[in-house]
């Protein structure tokens, strides 16, 4: 790690817990695993990552559970969002993708346990696509909790 400016940063959902990543993160993926679909609570996780010593904690502490004996997943204790995906005997460690301030600038480059993909995953972009829409009604009741994506 150098004395540099983050490179990103990122964080959970209500903001208890932030990061901030020290190089460029590389190795951009999705897993279609059924440990990461569970973990995300979606089709697949997507990931990208750096080494243990630019992955710098700027607020509060990450949670986390080993879902493996090789493997421990951080998360925000107060809001679940899933943060980090760590595989113990390596130098590296993942970050989620949608978690950082920033994800449009990350490009996953492969795609991991296809084994896993479910069926749905490969018609997704067929669906009727819409912008977010809520009856007038409701916009006074819209109005976000959710952390900014910047410090």
């Amino acid at each position: 790690m150098t004395d540099a400016s983050p490179v990103m940063k990122g964080g959970c959902q209500c903001g208890a817990v932030r990061y901030a990543l020290m190089s460029e993160p590389t190795e951009a993926s999705i897993c279609h695993c059924r440990m990461c679909q569970k973990a995300f609570g979606s089709y697949f996780a997507p990931l990208t990552g750096v080494p243990k010593a630019d992955l710098v904690w700027t607020k509060g502490s990450l949670s986390t559970f080993r879902s493996s004996e090789a493997v421990a997943r951080g998360f925000c204790q107060a809001c679940g969002t899933p943060l980090t995906y760590d595989v113990l005997e390596e130098d590296r460690i993942c970050v989620s993708i949608g978690s950082l301030d920033e994800p449009a600038r990350i490009k996953p480059e492969v795609q991991w346990g296809i084994e896993g993909k479910l069926p749905a995953f490969d018609t997704l972009h067929l669906l009727r696509a819409e912008k977010t829409g809520m009856p007038s009604e409701m916009l006074p009741k819209l109005k976000s909790r959710q952390h900014p994506d910047h410090d």
